[in-house]
């Protein structure tokens, strides 16, 4: 970032000739935050130029902070919140945060890929910075004051001798000040100055929650509201044949009974009545049904290298050249994880309703303007007719149901004009239609040095795509889109370059071997809808790469964390890794009884953001082969912290998430459709069995802050894999360890 300097009136700066866009007052020398800098814009603003469309000043002298990320449950709109009260020097409590909405907010996209600080963070300090610069400019020009004579506190101006000019009185006076290009060339709060970033905030969106006020969708009501459900075919791909309705649409309360194609719905009332008439409606309808859509479970993901693919070679060896090292001892191994399920607490929901040509979604949507443009196309509307507002959920990992139940409900309203239609998914149609996160299969070929050093990598791996949200090119992707008989299909296979990466993210290691192959098969097969998943492919690269990566330390005679250091480069992550192995009190000499073991694995995710390190303690029963976790240790560098503990609750979360697709999660199905459709068929990790967990947030205030919302889940998976291992000698290299897998490999001679 460059500086412009020259010289600067005492009195007088327009705001245009320190390069901004429109001037009509003076920005005095307010502070060191009023040097105007030169560098690259947020990338939020590129579809957002209008600063009034990020901050307002209300009367009562709050702010209305605008950001286009959503509040998924990962306490975002506190942080943000933070970022924003920091550079208006305003309290927390004078913040009023509006997320993502087609009719009120900016177009942030999709908030996913632990981004959210990062790209609305960084867009709410330059924003935020540039309308406090113009606030307090024309608090200098109309109090006759110096500014670098005033002070700011909780959004008041004031002087040394106690004259006050608060915000709303200062854009009362000048409605349009704040309606402007917004710019970022004024230079945001120093790290040394913070009040407010750094330090742990109570998050905004937990008292209404504790208080069981109705926050979530599935709580939402609205006047005039009825029901709906929708009835999904018995397998995927199937069509319907036959329906004979008219006993159903005879149901008390029934308003509508929605057939377009394959689609099928009710409208009731009641939702009891809605509840009843789907399910007569189901065995009202008859099927045609694709022989053996699905793939034989039994089989996968090992057989995943048969499907049809697309190999992307993500890193190619260097040339041999004279004097390369020579390979003495080769390791190799196979790892896979199965098709997994984003496991929602709360099923599906939406409410929409259609009003003088004008529909209104709410949704748990990650996306709600790339959801808007998937739903107008399908709906033959115009995407200004159409708006979509994020209302949160209990649970959402990525990509899961939200999506389509609000295009369910859009359907559904259109039957109903101007009655609200509260749609919503039964339990079994979660697990069975949601999308889910693809199977993965990962090859590894490492040879090691004489000295013990990797200087040979070869690794592969097979998956599907990974990302299937709606606004992807190619295809509409939204599941009732595909049973209206208008030829709407899923998009292609998405290749998302490194490196953020599809099935692929990770799949580079972050460790300094001199030769290294890297392949990507992209798997164009997806007989189950796939979709994000909490990390996308990062999970199970991690995994498998952390694994081998204890695999060789015990083939070479090192100390897991030792062997680790000696292979890394970077100083921050060579922190991470001793912090995480201080905190645990790692000891090389640590010896297992055959039951004990204590595990270890480290990621940088995406390569590019969070530093994570985790090590695990594990006490195996051999009779029942059950793996119960002790502990947990984990250290976090994210750059600049905003909230702690915020981050802190995310990589705990993050890790009961990676322990728990580790030990526990499978989603299974037959030759027709998904059979895990319930808790007693797909379990996760319970409340009694989350270990004690510690973080340890290595914090770099002068460092740009990075997404923390998924970096510990392939290391706690890999560093639970690997503290089995230690503890036993045997290793269980596909997912889940499941009681039949450990004592399977216990077996094993």
């Amino acid at each position: 970032m460059k500086t412009v300097s020259g010289p600067v009136s005492t009195r007088r700066r327009s705001i245009e000739s320190a390069g901004a866009i429109v001037a009509t007052f003076a920005l005095g020398p307010v502070d060191a935050r009023a040097q105007v800098v030169e560098g690259r814009p947020p990338m939020s603003f590129a579809a957002n130029k209008r600063l009034e469309g990020w901050i307002a000043v209300n009367p009562d002298n709050t702010l209305t902070v605008f950001t286009g990320k959503a509040e998924l449950g990962q306490g975002i709109l506190t942080a943000l919140a933070q970022i924003a009260a920091e550079e208006l020097d305003v309290g927390m409590a004078q913040v009023r945060m509006v997320s993502a909405s087609t009719a009120r907010s900016p177009n942030e996209g999709y908030t996913f890929g632990s981004q959210s600080v990062e790209q609305s963070g960084a867009a709410l300090r330059a924003a935020g910075g540039y309308a406090r610069a113009l606030l307090v400019a024309s608090a200098s020009e109309r109090l006759k004051v110096d500014g670098a004579e005033l002070v700011v506190e909780g959004g008041v101006v004031r002087t040394r001798d106690g004259r006050r000019l608060a915000y709303r009185d200062i854009v009362k006076d000048d409605p349009k000040l704040l309606v402007r290009e917004v710019s970022n060339r004024i230079r945001p709060k120093r790290p040394q100055d913070y009040k407010i970033v750094g330090k742990s905030a109570p998050r905004v969106d937990l008292p209404d929650k504790i208080m069981a006020k109705g926050v979530f969708l599935q709580d939402l009501r609205l006047p005039g509201m009825v029901f709906g459900r929708v009835v999904r075919p018995p397998s995927p791909g199937a069509e319907l044949a036959g329906l004979d309705d008219a006993a159903v649409r005879a149901m008390p309360g029934v308003l509508a009974v929605v057939r377009q194609g394959s689609f099928l719905g009710v409208v009731a009332v009641r939702e009891e009545q809605a509840i009843a008439a789907a399910q007569a409606l189901r065995a009202a309808a008859r099927w045609k049904q694709q022989p053996s859509p699905l793939p034989d479970e039994a089989r996968l993901p090992q057989a995943l290298d048969e499907w049809a693919r697309e190999d992307l070679a993500l890193k190619q060896p260097a040339a041999a050249q004279a004097g390369d090292v020579p390979v003495v001892k080769w390791v190799e191994a196979t790892y896979s994880r199965p098709y997994l399920s984003h496991a929602s607490i709360g099923p599906s929901c939406a409410v929409a309703v259609l009003d003088r040509g004008h529909l209104t979604v709410w949704s748990h949507t990650q996306g709600v303007y790339p959801l808007r443009g998937d739903m107008a196309t399908a709906l033959g509307m115009r995407p200004d007719d159409v708006d979509v507002i994020h209302v949160q959920a209990a649970g959402c990992y990525g990509h899961n149901g939200a999506d389509d139940a609000a295009f369910d409900a859009a359907l559904l309203a259109r039957e109903v004009p101007k009655r609200p239609v509260k749609l919503q998914w039964s339990r079994q149609d979660e697990f069975a239609w949601s999308p889910v996160g693809p199977p993965m299969l990962m090859r590894v070929k490492a040879g090691l040095s004489a000295d013990g050093k990797v200087v040979d990598w070869s690794y592969e791996l097979w998956s599907n795509s990974h990302a299937t949200r709606p606004g992807q090119p190619g295809g509409l992707n939204l599941l009732g889109a595909w049973y209206l008989g208008k030829g709407y299909r899923m998009s292609p296979p998405a290749k998302i370059p490194q490196p953020f990466g599809n099935g692929d993210r990770n799949a580079v290691p972050p460790y300094a071997f001199p030769r290294q192959r890297v392949l990507y098969h992209l798997l164009n097969d997806m007989p189950l809808r796939p979709g994000s998943l909490r990390t996308l492919g990062g999970h199970g690269n991690l995994y498998a790469i952390e694994s081998v990566m204890d695999e060789l330390a015990l083939a070479a005679g090192a100390d897991p964390v030792a062997f680790r250091l000696a292979h890394l480069a970077d100083p921050r992550a060579r922190a991470v890794l001793q912090a995480a192995a201080d905190k645990a009190g790692w000891n090389t000499a640590r010896k297992t009884d055959g039951r004990s073991g204590r595990g270890v694995a480290y990621g940088r995710y995406k390569t590019i953001s969070t530093y994570v390190a985790v090590i695990v303690d594990v006490d195996v029963d051999r009779g029942n082969g059950r793996v119960r976790v002790t502990r947990a240790v984990a250290a976090v560098d994210a750059g600049l912290v905003v909230n702690p503990d915020g981050v802190i609750s995310q990589c705990e979360g993050g890790v009961v998430q990676g322990l728990s697709w580790a030990l526990m999660e499978q989603l299974r199905f037959d030759r027709q459709a998904v059979t895990s459709v319930d808790w007693r068929s797909y379990p996760i990790m319970r409340f009694d069995e989350v270990p004690p967990i510690e973080i340890v947030i290595v914090d770099r205030p002068n460092d740009e802050s990075l997404g923390a919302g998924e970096a510990t889940l392939g290391p706690a998976s890999a560093a639970l894999a690997n503290a089995f291992a230690n503890a036993t000698g045997k290793r269980v290299r596909h997912l889940p360890m499941t009681p039949e897998r450990v004592k399977a490999a216990l077996r094993e001679a």
